[in-house]
């Protein structure tokens, strides 16, 4: 099974697969209380970052 987290290197293969499962129910755990990180979260970093902008080039315009 190869992993997408590490940059597409070799797969890590582990010796405890009870670890494996346990990680998996804590991630799945987490996935449904948070929900996936979507659209709607990068859309939103995305009007914060274009209004930071815009409110810098506001304030040198108004300065200059």
């Amino acid at each position: 099974m190869t992993e997408f987290s590490n940059g597409g290197g070799p797969p890590i293969y582990s010796n405890d697969p009870g670890g494996h499962k346990a990680n998996h129910d804590v991630n799945e755990q987490k996935l449904h209380r948070e929900g996936p990180l979507g659209l709607w979260r990068q859309i939103s970093d995305m009007v914060i970052a274009v209004g930071v902008i815009a409110l810098i080039v506001g304030v040198l315009m108004w300065i200059f």
